[in-house]
């Protein structure tokens, strides 16, 4: 058992929860591709530029060809490419942590970009300019021919979108049961695709299932998968999350992080912690709360009616 003398201080958990990051999820992304899509499908790319580096550099090979529809598979936009009667090609993009696509009408970033962390840019054939701005670098942008994804292993073997009617309570409970501990299996591409830390919270969360979790029986698995469709489908609704970084493709944030259940429901009992940290600091989420639980109950007692068994 953990004594109070060894509890962490309430400002340095406080820290712990406003000083994360996440990368954009299905949500945020498919809110990019609904209003990127309507604007660049039948588009002819003039020009195209790529940072000088492996992640980024392929965005060049785009050049010439017609924008014909932009998909999303999981975490990734997918632009179909033509080029007359040569074979499909697809521009192929991740956002990793901080990437932002946005159309603009001139060279410069978007409110709240940075020239300087520009990676790629392609310019279309009525002058407007498709960017890419990405801080950190996590992002990618390649060419690759329609449907081979045999460079990109995490795309190539996603598993069933979690709005699709592939994805059921069965298929979630037979990927999910025997493996890692719940929160991590759930973000393992393979099994479901799109979820990562904001969303595994948020339906381990909604359904009250522990994250430490290795095994699924029936009516839980259920409840999980009530919880995923249910959680995603509202963030869609709300334009996405946003944490620290993420902006729309018309730079607009998604619904604050502190609007999310598991944050609302958690903050009465947090007396401990600066109000700032939860309510106003940067960055600031219920990300990893979930699986801090625990430290909180150490340092600040017990916690009660949290997860239902």
């Amino acid at each position: 058992m953990r004594h109070a003398a060894d509890a962490a201080p309430a400002d340095t958990i406080g820290d712990r929860f406003c000083n994360t990051s996440a990368m954009p999820e299905l949500p945020e992304v498919e809110t990019v591709r609904r209003q990127l899509e309507p604007v660049l499908r039948g588009r002819t790319i003039t020009s195209a530029w790529g940072f000088d580096s492996p992640k980024f550099s392929r965005a060049t090979l785009a050049r010439g060809a017609t924008i014909t529809g932009l998909r999303r598979r999981g975490k990734y936009l997918l632009a179909d490419l033509q080029r007359g009667s040569s074979a499909s090609e697809q521009l192929v993009i991740h956002l990793g942590m901080t990437g932002r696509l946005a159309l603009r009408n001139d060279r410069n970033a978007p409110p709240g970009s940075r020239d300087v962390h520009l990676r790629a840019r392609w310019v279309l054939d009525d002058g407007s300019l498709l960017g890419f701005w990405d801080p950190r670098r996590f992002g990618r942008a390649t060419v690759v021919v329609g449907g081979d994804f045999g460079d990109l292993p995490t795309l190539a073997r996603l598993g069933p979108e979690p709005l699709s009617v592939e994805f059921t309570a069965e298929s979630l409970r037979s990927g999910l049961s025997g493996r890692k501990a719940l929160k991590t299996a759930l973000m393992d591409q393979r099994i479901v695709a799109g979820i990562g830390n904001i969303y595994a919270d948020e339906a381990l969360w909604e359904s009250g299932i522990r994250p430490t979790t290795r095994r699924l029986g029936a009516a839980r698995a259920e409840r999980l998968h009530r919880a995923i469709v249910t959680v995603l489908g509202t963030a869609l609704h709300d334009g996405g999350t946003t944490l620290r970084d993420y902006r729309d493709a018309r730079g607009s944030s998604g619904k604050p992080s502190t609007e999310a259940p598991l944050l609302r429901s958690v903050r009465p009992s947090l007396p401990a912690m600066r109000p700032t940290a939860v309510t106003h600091g940067a960055g600031c989420t219920g990300n990893h709360l979930v699986q801090d639980l625990p430290a909180l109950s150490s340092s600040m007692g017990p916690i009660t009616g949290l997860w239902r068994l």
